[in-house]
């Protein structure tokens, strides 16, 4: 490709990528420099985008400018109302080549496909454990420095991820919000649901590796290894 041609496209030198107007390529090179000039004057945090502060800023200052019209529900970001409203409309309009299973957000979609490739892009700096998503390491991160954000207004109780004081906060409302469709029981988490329905259909998906015993809960499993170990451990002590 010629000079002129990649100086009439903005041609990116480090990636060869190429934008429409010279203002998108200033842009895209600070993804290369690390560049982040646009500087929140309320926490500091800095940003590539001018938008992305913008954006930034209403979580200081708690606008929400975009409004859903079907349900009034106001959202920071145009993005995030654009996903809402798939909601209802039921539109998924991100396929995963893969399986087929369709989705409502591209970025969903990406993190679906881990699945598949088995990826997982986020290790940890402190243990080395890797996960598929950044939401999970930086919660996976509290057990290493004993952060507990999430508090229980009610009784105090502190938690290391929001979706713990969630599910805690049901002790205090009574609220069971998971119902088996089969019997009418309801519970606190969906986990529990899930095991529940393992009573109807008989399924017992945590097989012990070592004897073959299968379990509906995964906890019985764990228990049962314990009882396993203790027991071979003290066969080796037995006077013969």
């Amino acid at each position: 490709m010629s000079k002129e041609l990649r100086e009439s496209q903005h041609w990116c030198e480090i990636c060869g990528k190429f934008f429409h107007t010279g203002n998108n390529l200033i842009k895209h090179i600070r993804v290369h420099t690390g560049e982040k000039p646009f500087d929140c004057d309320t926490c500091g945090k800095s940003f590539s985008l001018r938008h992305h502060l913008t954006g930034h800023k209403r979580i200081h200052t708690g606008e929400r400018p975009f409004d859903c019209d079907t349900c009034g529900k106001s959202f920071s970001h145009n993005c995030h109302l654009t996903y809402h409203k798939r909601i209802h409309t039921g539109e998924k309009p991100f396929h995963c080549d893969v399986c087929g299973k369709s989705f409502s957000a591209s970025s969903t979609l990406t993190k679906h496909k881990y699945i598949h490739t088995g990826e997982k892009p986020y290790p940890c700096d402190i243990c080395g454990k890797a996960f598929t998503l950044y939401g999970h390491l930086h919660g996976h991160k509290r057990f290493h420095t004993g952060e507990k954000p999430f508090q229980c207004v009610t009784c105090g109780k502190s938690f290391s991820e929001g979706n713990a004081l969630t599910t805690h906060k049901r002790i205090h409302t009574g609220k069971k919000p998971y119902r088996c469709n089969i019997c009418g029981t309801s519970f606190f988490q969906n986990s529990v649901l899930t095991t529940h329905k393992y009573i109807h259909t008989g399924e017992r998906p945590y097989q012990c590796d070592t004897c073959g015993k299968s379990f509906t809960a995964k906890q019985n499993l764990i228990n049962h290894r314990r009882r396993s170990n203790l027991t071979t451990h003290a066969s080796v002590h037995v006077k013969v």
